[in-house]
C-alpha cells in the first residue's frame, strides 16, 4: 500500500510540453511523544484559576467540591449536569462561573411546553423584503444555562443533545456554528416526578460531569446568611461584583494549555481500565458487579477522565497528571454513566457506591 495515492496517468494533449517531474515529498514531521508547558503558562494557568475561585468566594458559602468541578470542566472543555434538592444554590453557581467570563450567558427556564424553536431559533418571514430571515435562539451564547432540564420534552432535548454534541445547531435547513467557547450547565431536581422527562442515556453521556450537591453545615448556612444580609438582596446581581473577568481569550488558553498537559502512557490504562471494570472487565473485575450494573460506562468516560485530569493537574500547577487528578473527580465522571439493574435500584444501592467500588478494586499506578 503506497504511503500516498497514486496520480493518475493522464497522456499529454497535441502541442503542449511533458509536465516537470514532481519534487520529491519531504519527510512528514513526527509529533513528539510528549508536549511541555512552560513554567510562565503553568503559573498563568494557576492565576486566572485562582480569579475564578475568587469570585466564587462572593457569591457562594461553601460548596467547594461544585466550585472545582465547574472551573475543572470549564477548563476541560466540557458540560456540566448539577443535581440537588430546590434551594442549594444551583443556579446561583452556574450563573458566577458564567458571568466570570467576558463571553455572553443565556438562561433558559425549562418548561413540558418549551419548543426546539425556542431553544434554537427559528425562520421569520420579513413581509418588507420578502424573504425569510433567521432567529437565532439562546442556545447561540458562550454559556448557557439550563434550569430543571429534566422538565423539557424529549424532542426539545434532541436539539439540546445536537447543539452539545455537534457544537453547531440546525434552523431551517441551515447549519450554524454556535460561539467558541461553548459551554451547557444543566440542572435537575430529583425529587419531582410530575411534569418531568428523564434525561436520555445518550444524552446523559454527553456532560462531560455530573455534580450533586448536599446540604450545607450549620456553619455555612449561617454565614449564608450574613452574606445575604450584607449584600441586603437574596438574587446575584452580577453588576455589584467586581469587574475583574477573564476574557474569552483566557479562557481558550486554559483549554490550549490544558490539553498540552503531560499524561503517562500509566494514567492512559488507569482511565482506561476504570471505565472498563464498571463494564464488568478491567485488569481486576469487581466481584458480583453484573447484578448491580445494566450498563457500564462507555469509552466516552475514560476520555473525560483523561481530560478533566490534565484540566485538574493545570490548575494545581502541574505540567503532568498524577493518578489522584484522575481520582478525584471519578464519581462526577462516571455516576450518571452507570445504569443500575432494577435488584440494585430495590435494594437502594446508589452508583456513587458502585463508583467507590470501582475506584477500591482498579490499582493505582
Amino acid at each position: 500500500m503506497p504511503l500516498f495515492p497514486m496520480q493518475p496517468n493522464v497522456p499529454p494533449q497535441p502541442g503542449s510540453a511533458m509536465p516537470p517531474a514532481a519534487p520529491a515529498m519531504p519527510a512528514i514531521p513526527q509529533p513528539s511523544s510528549t508536549v511541555g508547558l512552560a513554567a510562565d503558562d503553568v503559573a498563568r494557568a494557576r492565576q486566572l484559576a485562582d480569579r475564578l475561585r475568587s469570585r466564587f468566594a462572593a457569591t457562594l458559602i461553601g460548596q467547594d467540591n461544585l466550585r472545582e468541578s465547574l472551573i475543572v470542566t470549564l477548563v476541560a472543555g466540557g458540560h456540566i449536569l448539577i443535581e440537588s434538592v430546590p434551594g442549594l444554590a444551583k443556579t446561583t453557581a452556574a450563573q458566577t462561573l458564567a458571568t466570570s467570563v467576558s463571553g455572553t450567558f443565556k438562561r433558559v427556564q425549562c418548561t413540558p411546553d418549551l419548543m426546539p424553536s425556542d431553544l434554537v431559533g427559528t425562520q421569520v418571514f420579513d413581509f418588507a423584503s420578502q424573504r425569510f430571515t433567521t432567529q437565532i435562539g439562546p442556545i447561540h451564547a458562550n454559556f448557557v444555562l439550563l434550569d430543571e432540564i429534566n422538565r423539557s420534552n424529549a424532542k426539545t432535548q434532541s436539539a439540546m443533545l445536537e447543539a452539545m454534541a455537534e457544537g453547531a445547531t440546525t434552523i431551517g435547513g441551515e447549519r450554524i456554528e454556535l460561539p467558541k467557547p461553548f459551554m451547557v450547565i444543566a440542572t435537575q431536581n430529583p425529587i419531582e416526578e410530575e411534569g418531568t422527562f428523564n434525561l436520555p442515556e445518550a444524552q446523559m453521556d454527553r456532560f462531560m460531569m455530573k455534580a450533586v450537591m448536599t446540604y450545607p453545615s450549620a456553619d455555612e448556612e449561617a454565614r449564608m446568611l450574613a452574606m445575604l444580609t450584607r449584600r441586603g438582596s437574596d438574587t446575584l446581581d452580577p453588576s455589584t461584583l467586581a469587574p475583574d473577568v477573564l476574557s474569552i481569550r483566557d479562557v481558550e488558553f486554559l483549554r490550549a494549555a490544558a490539553r498540552r498537559v503531560h499524561v503517562s502512557d500509566a494514567i492512559m490504562r488507569y482511565a482506561v481500565d476504570m471505565a472498563a471494570t464498571s463494564r464488568g472487565a478491567g485488569t481486576h473485575p469487581v466481584k458480583g458487579l453484573a447484578q448491580l450494573v445494566r450498563l457500564g460506562a462507555s469509552p466516552r468516560a475514560s476520555i473525560a477522565l483523561t481530560r478533566i485530569g490534565q484540566a485538574n493537574a493545570l490548575l494545581a500547577g502541574r505540567d503532568y497528571v498524577v493518578p489522584e487528578d484522575i481520582k478525584a473527580f471519578s464519581h462526577q465522571v462516571l455516576r450518571h454513566r452507570i445504569m443500575l439493574t432494577f435488584e440494585a435500584l430495590a435494594d437502594g444501592v446508589s452508583a456513587d457506591q458502585v463508583v467507590d467500588s470501582i475506584v477500591k478494586a482498579v490499582p493505582v499506578p
